[in-house]
């Protein structure tokens, strides 16, 4: 049986996100670095903090626990610093390289997969648009960057994760990234 190259490259895809876990790859505990930026007002911040994802009951999903400390310019000078989190659930899809992403009370956000036939995916925030891409780099590390745009917002979020070992349970730096992008407390 010939194949078509393109038929042989579609194969090794599907087959390579079928041997892919990302609830095994996710779980436990993670750094978060993320640069914000209004492209709006040209403000830019930051966000450093820890993701953390817990096994949830069993139904084969999972919790999604983020925290840590934002910095964003505040609208009389200077800089607004302090605490942000954020939870979500992550359900499984119809194959193990996916997870279906809530809210706490169940209504849906987005698809988070790897694969580059899935790896992109958008959420409707009435009356903005949330497009998101997520980029696997490796067995530690993870990335995905948000491009908001609407009326009301005009936002890019760009979020790097790296794995923690044990016992770890804050990043190795909490400070504006080596670019400048963010701002002395």
């Amino acid at each position: 049986m010939n194949f078509q190259p393109q038929d042989a490259a579609k194969n090794a895809a599907q087959s390579e996100a079928q041997e892919f876990d990302l609830r095994a790859y996710l779980l436990g505990s993670w750094s978060v670095e993320r640069a914000l930026r209004d492209r709006s007002t040209g403000a830019r911040g930051t966000f450093t903090g820890v993701a953390r994802f817990s096994v949830k009951d069993d139904d084969g999903g999972l919790d999604f626990h983020e925290e840590g400390t934002m910095r964003w310019p505040a609208p009389a000078g200077g800089t607004f610093t302090g605490t942000a989190s954020r939870d979500y659930i992550l359900q499984p899809a119809d194959a193990p390289a996916a997870m279906d992403m809530t809210f706490p009370d169940g209504r849906p956000f987005h698809r988070m997969s790897f694969r580059e036939t899935a790896r992109q995916d958008n959420h409707w925030c009435d009356p903005d648009t949330y497009r998101v891409t997520y980029a696997h780099r490796g067995p530690n590390e993870f990335s995905y960057t948000w491009d908001v745009q609407g009326p009301r917002k005009d936002l890019l979020l760009e979020s790097v994760l790296r794995r923690l070992g044990p016992g770890e349970d804050r990043p190795a730096a909490d400070g504006p990234w080596p670019d400048g992008l963010g701002s002395e407390p």
